[in-house]
Formats: structure tokens, sequence, C-alpha cells
């Protein structure tokens, strides 16, 4: 559906150059919600803007249902761009409009008849929860109201692609979680395929089935949700992680831990069917060993449930290695943790 390959971006100005983009390579499915995450800076609205050709690459190429974007003239571009619907971090509504002019506006300017315009504003107001809104404007409405007005000014031309350039990050905790259940609908009863920029790795936990990680202009870590939440490799995104998933002990249990020569610190991650696993009953009682639970942590990824413990074992050499052999056989990462 959108893919980049090799993609560099480079802005000159007053004879200074800098690459906000160095080879990014990644590929968004069909009905994807694709987020992509980090500071600010990383580069991450650069690489939004290069999918609905805002920005051209200055090198390698950007596709979208496997066509390269600079391949078309100007008039394919624009036919190629209305299947591009775009919302913002502040709305962008016209002020001087009312909510059904704005969500219109789109079809205005593709000349739909007042007929067709008439039903399909309506249609997508009703879809946002706002049909009563149409005569407001939009100083009328608060933050999150404007944003789902926006969502259906996205919508008006029947995009099959939404690019969301930090669409949450002005709103409350509650209202941001409205418009990403309203986001889930979107791409569920639709079949629009989603792109998220954000610095919030709750969002990304929320609503995407994929993630890229930024930073400098480079992707440094992507794949599924669940695999870069449940094993982050690299430093930005372990840190991004622990933004929303508590996932180590304190540094005072720590130290004390380290005083104790006699037993050793596991840390176990179960994901999924896993979880129901009664690991901790089976090491007391087959291994013959004491398991003292340090830490805990359960969150809910996709659907899918990960549990994060930190466990004290004490026994001698043996019991403990057998112990460890078996949670590696029920397919647990077990990482041993150095004191």
């Amino acid at each position: 559906m959108i893919e980049m390959e090799n993609v560099y971006k480079t802005f000159e100005r007053k004879g200074i150059k800098t690459t906000a983009l160095k080879g990014i390579n990644l590929k968004v499915n069909k009905e994807d919600i694709f987020g992509v995450i980090g500071y600010s800076g990383a580069g991450k609205s650069t690489l939004i803007r290069l999918v609905n050709y805002l920005e051209k690459p200055t090198k390698g190429y950007v596709l979208v249902d496997g066509q390269r974007l600079d391949q078309f003239n100007a008039k394919e571009l624009r036919v190629v761009k209305k299947k591009i619907g775009m919302i913002f971090q502040h709305f962008n509504l016209l002020e001087s409009k009312t909510i059904f002019q704005n969500v219109a506006m789109p079809l205005i300017l593709s000349k739909k008849s007042k007929d067709d315009i008439q039903r399909r504003v309506m249609e997508l107001l009703e879809f946002v929860g706002l049909s009563d809104k149409a005569e407001s404007y939009p100083n009328e409405l608060s933050g999150g109201q404007k944003q789902r007005i926006g969502i259906a000014r996205a919508l008006a031309s029947r995009p099959s692609i939404l690019l969301c350039d930090e669409a949450t990050s002005a709103l409350d905790p509650q209202t941001t979680q409205s418009i990403l259940d309203l986001l889930k609908r979107v791409n569920k009863e639709y079949g629009i395929t989603i792109m998220i920029i954000t610095h919030e790795m709750g969002v990304i936990q929320e609503i995407c089935n994929k993630v890229a990680v930024m930073e400098k202009g480079e992707i440094i870590e992507q794949g599924s949700v669940l695999e870069v939440f449940g094993q982050p490799k690299h430093p930005s995104t372990q840190y991004f992680v622990q933004t929303v998933i508590r996932n180590s002990i304190t540094p005072s249990v720590e130290n004390k831990m380290k005083m104790e020569k006699d037993s050793k610190l596991l840390k176990v991650k179960l994901v999924g069917e896993a979880v129901s696993t009664p690991i901790l009953n089976k090491l007391i009682k087959d291994f013959d060993i004491t398991v003292n639970v340090l830490f805990a942590n359960t969150t809910e990824i996709q659907d899918t449930t990960m549990v994060i413990m930190y466990l004290d074992i004490k026994g001698n050499d043996e019991q403990v290695q057998a112990a460890m052999n078996y949670l590696k056989k029920l397919g647990l990462l077990v990482e041993e943790v150095s004191k």
C-alpha cells in the first residue's frame, strides 16, 4: 500500500544543507494502522509529507499501491492525492465556514453535485457523532469535536489512506481515547489504511499493529507492536516502551538484590496463552527452590496479554539451572539479570 525505498530528504537554506531523512525503508500493508514514533526533530513529519508528496525525496522512491509517485505527471498526481486524506494536530478548519462547509470543501473542489455533497457530508457527520453541529462554526466546538470534523473532512473524498500528523497531541487523555476509538472504526468499517505520526507511545499501544521508531532521520527499529513492545532492542525504543509499560524493578530493590550472593535474579516474560501457565507453583513444587516475586506487570497489546516478572530464585546451582531450562522450554523469554 505504502512503500519507501532507500529514501533520503535533504533541505537547503542559505547554503546550509540538512538531511532530515537517511535511507528510509518501510512498508505499510493495506488496512494496517502503522505508527511512526520519535522525538521532536526525528524526521517523522517529513516522512509523512512524502507519502502525499507535499515533499519530494532527494533520493529514493515513494510508492503508493505499487506505483512510484515520481513517475506521475501533475494531473495524475492530483488524482492519486485525492485518495490520501490527512488530519492535523491543530485541526486546520476554516473558521469563517460552517461545519457542513468545512467537511464539504474537498467535494466542492471536486465539483460534486449538491445532492452528492449533502448526502456525503451528512453521512460523515453522523459517523463522527456530530450531525447536530452542521450549521455551527469551529469556534463553537471543543478540541475533540474539531478533530472529529477534521476526520470527517479527510474522509469526504473516500480515501484509501489516512495520514495523521500528531492528531491527538493537542487533546486531553479522555478526548484522545475517543479520537483513537473513532480512528479504529475508520480502519475497520471503511477498510482505510492509517499511518500515524506521534511522540506518544500510548497512542501506538492503543491503536497500531505496526510501528517504526525514528531517531535523527533514521528508522532504528520497526516491526509488529507486540514484537517491539515485547523485546525492544534500541535504547531509545526501550525508553519509549517504558513510558507506557513498567518493565523493571526499582533501583532500591535492585541494589538490595546485589547484596544477596546466594540467589539469581531472573526477568521472565510471558505472552499470550503462556500467561495462564502456573509457572510459580511449578517452580516451587517440582524444583524445590525458593521463589520471590519482586515485580510483576501485566499489559494488553493488540488483544494479547503480556506479563513481565522479576523473580528472585534461591537454590543450589543444579536446581536453579533446571528451573531456568524448564522456563525456556515453555518458550518464555528468560533473562538472568546481572547483580
